[in-house]
């Protein structure tokens, strides 16, 4: 995984050890800032309903906005990301981030909230690309696994963010209040960790071209339906945990949040292992091995009336699920043909569709039966996925 010199970009010279450590940090920071944000808006999801007095039908109407604009801008992304730079359009759009979620609560009708949550959706998942892209780059420069690390940072941030909120709802602080605190330290944050990027990453492969959407077949075709079950299951747990835990548990607001928190909190944990034990058992073992895992815990989960154990099953479905998108997005990196941010853009846009499938069909079944009738479509594709990581090379990651 090491890089020569005729792989970097003409007229620049390869980052030095301090100057690749800096900006291992920088992009460690950035992955945690995103995670803050998907952890707070998981546990304000209820808030939003409150806020906006929605019914299960118009909630999924409104977390279908976010991912119908996720996959949207994943056609233009390799293009903007190749225009702009990765470090500069992780800037723009993590700043516009934090804006729109310090204003979730603040739009004066249902139409401005979908209008927002469409263009944040728009930026999340370009931002999500551009520092996946400077992930993959960071592996390539440094000669060593990363992105197991990278995620787990999302996976740490998402859990402060979950158990930040539920202690500021635990003291009392208006949601609108605490989303305008989230929002104004994540961008200030963002802009603080970008200036550490990368100034250049390795140059594309021959012939590859960093400004086109890539569409995807064969093997990445394959990682992109892979992507689509996890994020199907990881965007449910993200959308409905709290809601389910406090409707179908009756675990008040505050306390259901430690749901969401034990989920991401052992997605962390597995995160952190992920890259050790793709170097040990290859990436198919370890993906079909832990998405049963996924499978059996979240299965456990919604069959148990007591509210511990939905809260363990949760976590052990964060462990199941931990290694799927640091692994499928290392694997759509290493795609021939294109750009790191083409081809995990390529592959993201069949991944996201899981995002946009997810919260309508499950807001459909949950208003027509029950959001634990509803969530049992999300076991059902954490299977899949357990079955088709079979039909995925088995590469082992360097120790």
């Amino acid at each position: 995984m090491t890089t020569r010199p005729d792989e970097v970009l003409p007229g620049t010279a390869l980052p030095s050890g301090p100057r690749l450590r800096r900006a291992g940090v920088a992009a460690r920071a950035l992955f945690a800032a995103l995670g803050v944000l998907a952890g707070a808006w998981g546990a304000h999801v209820p808030s939003v309903k409150a806020a906006y007095a929605l019914d299960e039908g118009q909630l999924a109407l409104a977390l279908f906005a976010v991912a119908a604009g996720a996959v949207a801008s994943l056609f233009v992304a390799g293009r903007l990301i190749g225009r702009l730079g990765t470090r500069r359009a992780s800037l723009l759009t993590g700043v516009l981030l934090a804006v729109l979620l310090a204003s979730a609560l603040l739009w004066p009708s249902l139409p401005g909230l979908l209008a927002a949550l469409a263009v944040l959706g728009m930026a999340m998942s370009v931002h999500d690309v551009a520092i996946n892209a400077e992930g993959t780059a960071l592996e390539r420069l440094g000669g060593r696994p990363l992105m197991g690390q990278l995620h787990a940072m999302f996976s740490v941030g998402a859990m402060a963010g979950a158990l930040g909120a539920g202690a500021m709802l635990r003291l009392g602080w208006p949601p609108a209040l605490q989303l305008a605190l989230v929002g104004g330290v994540l961008a200030l944050a963002i802009g603080v960790a970008c200036a550490g990027m990368l100034d250049a990453h390795p140059a594309a492969p021959a012939g590859a071209d960093e400004r086109r959407f890539v569409w995807p077949r064969g093997p990445l075709l394959l990682i992109g339906l892979l992507i689509l079950a996890g994020l199907l299951a990881e965007g449910a747990m993200y959308d409905w945990s709290v809601l389910y835990l406090q409707q179908a548990r009756g675990l008040p607001q505050d306390v259901a949040a430690l749901g969401y928190a034990a989920f991401a909190g052992a997605m962390a944990v597995g995160r952190f292992a992920c890259d050790r034990l793709r170097a040990r058992f290859g990436d198919r073992a370890l993906l079909g091995g832990s998405a049963w895992l996924g499978t059996a815990a979240l299965a456990l989960a919604l069959s148990s009336p007591h509210p511990a154990a939905c809260v363990a099953g949760f976590a052990f479905a964060g462990l199941g699920l931990a290694p799927v998108v640091p692994l499928l997005y290392s694997a759509a990196s290493r795609a021939p043909g294109s750009t790191s941010a083409a081809a995990i853009a390529a592959a993201s846009s069949i991944g996201y569709s899981g995002m946009v499938i997810g919260p309508p069909l499950i807001g459909a079944i949950a208003e027509a039966s029950s959001l634990a009738a509803a969530l049992w479509v999300v076991v059902a594709a954490i299977a899949l996925l357990a079955l088709g990581a079979g039909r995925l090379g088995n590469e082992r990651a360097p120790a």
